[in-house]
């Protein structure tokens, strides 16, 4: 077995094999960080383009699933669910091409929808917490608090806020996806540097010590 083998499977010992992967192409997933982050902070720049943007990348996902729908209920055959499964393909194409036509209704209906969610979300976690008082429910209740507030701000706002809730929403996913995936490239390529480095130092030991054994002893 060569070098280069010995400390490829060393490493695949030390590392995993799928740590071992993408070790090689850490910079990739540096990559993909950092345009996550472009895109984070462009869309919480720009709430009401990201706002809008993502009502129609919402859309035309629900037509293309509702499409498949149709499709795949004609392509089963006859069977129970046929009829359930058309309604169902027949509605995602009816939402999509009414987030299509007016994106802008849209955005404020889908802003509605999330003030509603903070609140009974929020209202929830808070209940839970003082009921159940769980370890650490401190935390819990601040972060329904918390929730709850932001969908009271959502909601007292409105329809303001419909031109900024769902663009900053959607950046600050892409901001901390990004941010999330920068570091880990950044582990990745140090432990890969790391065990490199100890593999370096294991096989100098091994060609030292074979060499000091083929001395001739006098």
């Amino acid at each position: 077995m060569s070098p280069d083998e010995t400390n490829t499977m060393g490493r695949k010992l030390m590392l995993g094999e799928d740590l071992e992967a993408a070790g090689k192409n850490w910079w990739l997933l540096l990559l993909l960080g950092m345009l996550l982050t472009i895109g984070g902070v462009a869309a919480i720049a720009y709430p009401l383009v990201s706002s809008v943007g993502a009502i129609m990348i919402l859309g035309i996902v629900l037509i293309v699933s509702g499409i498949a729908t149709i499709i795949g209920a004609f392509w089963a055959g006859q069977w129970s669910g046929f009829l359930l499964q058309l309604l169902v393909g027949v509605l995602y194409v009816m939402a999509g091409l009414a987030i299509r036509d007016a994106p802008v209704e849209s955005t404020a209906l889908l802003t509605m929808f999330i003030a509603a969610f903070f609140i009974v979300v929020g209202i929830f976690r808070i209940i839970v917490s003082l009921v159940e008082r769980f370890p650490q429910w401190g935390w819990a209740m601040l972060n329904g608090i918390i929730t709850l507030l932001a969908g009271v701000i959502i909601y007292d706002t409105f329809p303001v806020s419909a031109l900024w809730v769902i663009g900053l929403l959607v950046g600050l996913e892409l901001l901390f996806n990004g941010w999330t995936w920068i570091m880990l490239s950044l582990v990745i390529r140090q432990a890969h540097a790391v065990v490199d480095e100890a593999l370096g130092e294991t096989e100098a030991a091994q060609s030292e010590a074979a060499a000091d054994s083929a001395e001739p002893v006098v």
